[in-house]
């Protein structure tokens, strides 16, 4: 994009950040890939705006949770299948052994899961949270607690996951 100076070195810099970010969010690689993919779009729009006065990684970080959240209002219900669909390994994911905990985050609803990936990934306040998702910072606390009390609930119950994770 040669009239928007710095968006191609941005992208080219922060790809493999951001679709560890999103697989994250996701627990899928090729969902990952899309919602990067949207909002570098989204950024390619704002970049003029952005690339002054704020963050491009915090705008595009903050572009991705929203979308991921709208996406599961828009869907409101994930189709599970009894068997996983095979996934390939790309080394901007975690490997096989981290593979137990990563698919019981994934289980969570959308909306734990994002606050779990802003909070400890991410490194987010409470507040910071909030405002990233648009909701008020009792709900990122509420939400955070539901979330570790599942991981933990379904961690403890699966001794195989439980092992992976040492």
């Amino acid at each position: 994009m040669d009239d928007e100076p710095g968006f191609d070195d941005f992208v080219a810099e922060q790809t493999d950040t951001l679709l560890r970010f999103g697989y994250v969010l996701t627990g899928n690689p090729h969902d990952a890939a899309d919602l990067v993919q949207e909002a570098l779009v989204r950024l390619c729009g704002a970049w003029p705006r952005v690339r002054h006065k704020d963050s491009p990684h915090s705008y595009v970080r903050t572009t991705m949770a929203r979308l991921h959240i709208s996406v599961w209002r828009r869907r409101r219900r994930e189709h599970l299948t009894r068997e996983p669909p095979e996934r390939v390994h790309h080394e901007v994911f975690p490997p096989d052994e981290e593979q137990g905990l990563w698919e019981e985050l994934a289980a969570l609803p959308r909306r734990q899961r994002a606050v779990l990936v802003l909070r400890y990934y991410e490194q987010l306040s409470d507040t910071e949270i909030a405002q990233v998702l648009g909701i008020s910072p009792g709900t990122v606390r509420s939400q955070a607690f539901r979330g570790l009390d599942k991981l933990r609930s379904s961690l403890s119950s699966s001794p195989a996951t439980h092992r992976s994770m040492r």
